[in-house]
């Protein structure tokens, strides 16, 4: 009798599935990849076929220049021979999806990376029950418990108020991280320009075609020091400590990220205030969606793997961890 999954075949890199001749999430150019979001350990460029929704593959074309497109909108489905497979939100960042694979009356589902909690600029995880999970790990330790959005955003418009003749400066990842301390600032009531790098600009503008609304955005190298006293100044992580930020007023220096949560790590990245906001699952959301998906098996692409790996034997769920190459930690 054939073992739960055989038809699923990871490889280094990435996971192949040979009923279908496609490939999940590849780290080298395949002849056709179904990718699940726009970040560049899971979207590489020069596919023959790139399968992903429309927000993804307008990201990669950002990223890598124009794609071999098939957009697959979100619950569209799509037979590869005798496998079916079909996209739903992930809630990571735009256009991030689940793929969900079902062949022989088995039920695959890879997450990608995924997270459980409300951000409003994608579309919300969805839970689809299945005989396989495949998941990441990146927070997969129970150290990591993240704080409410919220009281990170209030960390940082207080530390503002207090410092009105200096600036704040908020590293965020280019992709999803930026746009969503944007967001969650207008949703908090921060309705003054906030100033960007550059390196943010394309992507911003990308978010605001698919309507997600930033508000006021204003390039941070076409300002003087006095015109962005008062004001937050979003960049990516590279900037932080870069010459580019001696232009700017005094900053005091913010980094949002999950890894926040180690303090080794803001020390190292000189962060004065750091933001514990990630765009992963952390522990209890990582366990919390196992409880509720009741997989039969549960295999682990990345991240801290052991200890979810551990925690699922003792919840008598079969586990395994996969040996992909690529995937990274990112600055999330």
């Amino acid at each position: 009798m054939a073992s739960l999954g055989h038809w699923i075949d990871p490889r280094p890199e990435g996971i192949y599935v040979p009923a279908a001749d496609l490939w999940i999430d590849p780290s080298q150019p395949k002849p056709r990849a179904l990718v699940t979001h726009g970040h560049a350990d899971h979207a590489r460029g020069g596919h023959g076929e790139v399968w992903a929704t429309p927000e993804t593959l307008a990201i990669m074309d950002v990223r890598y220049g124009e794609q071999a497109a098939w957009p697959v909108a979100y619950g569209e489905m799509h037979d590869f021979g005798d496998v079916t497979a079909r996209f739903v939100p992930a809630g990571h960042v735009l256009g991030s999806a689940q793929i969900v694979l079902d062949h022989g009356g088995e039920r695959v589902v890879i997450s990608g990376d995924y997270k459980r909690r409300p951000d409003p600029t994608c579309a919300p995880f969805e839970p689809v029950p299945c005989d396989i999970f495949i998941t990441e790990a990146t927070f997969g330790l129970p150290v990591f418990r993240h704080p409410e959005t919220r009281h990170e955003i209030a960390k940082l418009l207080d530390s503002l108020a207090a410092n009105s003749d200096r600036c704040v400066l908020v590293g965020a990842y280019a992709l999803g991280k930026a746009q969503r301390v944007i967001t969650e600032l207008r949703a908090a009531g921060h309705d003054a320009p906030i100033y960007i790098h550059g390196a943010l600009q394309r992507l911003c503008d990308l978010y605001a075609e698919y309507g997600v609304d930033l508000g006021e955005l204003r390039p941070a190298t076409d300002a003087d020091k006095d015109e962005m006293r008062g004001s937050i100044v979003v960049a990516p992580p590279s900037a932080l400590n870069d010459r580019w930020s001696r232009r700017l007023p005094e900053p005091i220096t913010a980094m949002a990220s999950g890894w926040m949560r180690v303090r080794q790590r803001a020390r190292q990245r000189n962060v004065e205030l750091p933001l514990i906001l990630s765009d992963h699952a952390d522990w209890d959301e990582l366990t919390d969606t196992l409880r509720e998906l009741r997989p039969k098996e549960v295999w682990v692409t990345h991240g801290r793997e052991d200890a979810l790996v551990h925690w699922c034997t003792t919840h008598q769920i079969k586990a395994r961890a996969l040996d992909l190459v690529g995937y990274e930690d990112e600055d999330d």
